[in-house]
């Protein structure tokens, strides 16, 4: 098994955009999961029906702006964590690269792009699509251009051995967009409960789209600021933790993110 949780690409500026989408996503979770037997309808006004704007079946709001509403709502606490985890480890680089309003015009795009991907494919469905992970994924590839050879701190277990093991971001989001695009290609329609098909589509708009958002004269991919495949027992990266300069970590190390989450 294995856990990605950080990246080796040190950010220059506070990723605003990045910390508030995770914090108005954990706030609209708190609240959806506050409503108890209503949350059902919740879900069913904001998440995102592809019968609504395909096929013009009644929506309670105007259903293309579900579109936007629905990349806030998420099904439960570990789908919840795992879109969140993934926009903190890779969001803040390209928000530091493109500039908060690209950057967030970025994830926009690749968000609405993800949803038709999936609404197109079942334009008859009335199962509201809901969750992050389409516009994430945009992210996903986008930072697989920028930062092809960054590496990712990834958590790996097999039973008692545990390390930590830095691996090239080719291969983790490589990896992570097979495991998308072979999942949409073997579930019929919307049998598996997930939108693969909004994943393949948010990553390759991602990919698609970076370039015409980034500042004149940036350029894609970005040298690596590590050792790849360099391992570390969690020992080892628990006494490193515990040394750091001040609260929220030592900015010399290339492992610390600045900011106020390290």
């Amino acid at each position: 098994m294995f856990l990605p949780f950080r990246d080796d690409n040190p950010h220059t500026i506070t990723p605003v955009i990045s910390y508030g989408l995770i914090a108005t996503c954990v706030l609209v979770f708190l609240y959806q999961y506050g409503l108890g037997e209503q949350m059902r309808g919740f879900v069913l006004t904001y998440g995102f029906i592809p019968a609504t704007l395909f096929e013009g079946a009644p929506s309670p709001i105007p259903a293309t702006a579900t579109l936007f509403t629905s990349k806030f709502l998420h099904g439960d606490f570990m789908h919840l964590a795992g879109n969140m985890l993934y926009l903190w480890i890779f969001a803040d680089n390209l928000e530091a690269v493109m500039g908060r309003a690209r950057f967030i015009a970025f994830y926009v795009a690749c968000g609405l792009i993800a949803a038709l991907s999936h609404g197109a494919l079942i334009p008859g469905s009335t199962v509201p699509m809901i969750g992050a992970s389409g516009a994430i994924s945009g992210v996903l590839g986008g930072y697989l251009l920028m930062y092809p050879k960054a590496n990712v701190r990834v958590l790996m277990w097999f039973y008692i051995f545990v390390k930590v093991i830095n691996v090239p971001a080719f291969v983790v989001l490589g990896l992570w967009f097979l495991m998308q695009l072979l999942s949409a290609a073997g579930t019929p329609g919307e049998g598996a409960g997930v939108a693969f098909w909004a994943h393949v589509g948010g990553f390759v708009a991602g990919m698609v789209l970076i370039k015409l958002f980034l500042p004149r004269g940036e350029h894609l991919f970005h040298a690596r600021h590590s050792a790849a495949w360099e391992t570390r027992t969690v020992e080892r990266q628990h006494d490193e933790t515990r040394k750091r300069k001040g609260p929220w970590g030592y900015q010399k190390d290339p492992w610390d993110k600045k900011g106020p989450w390290g």
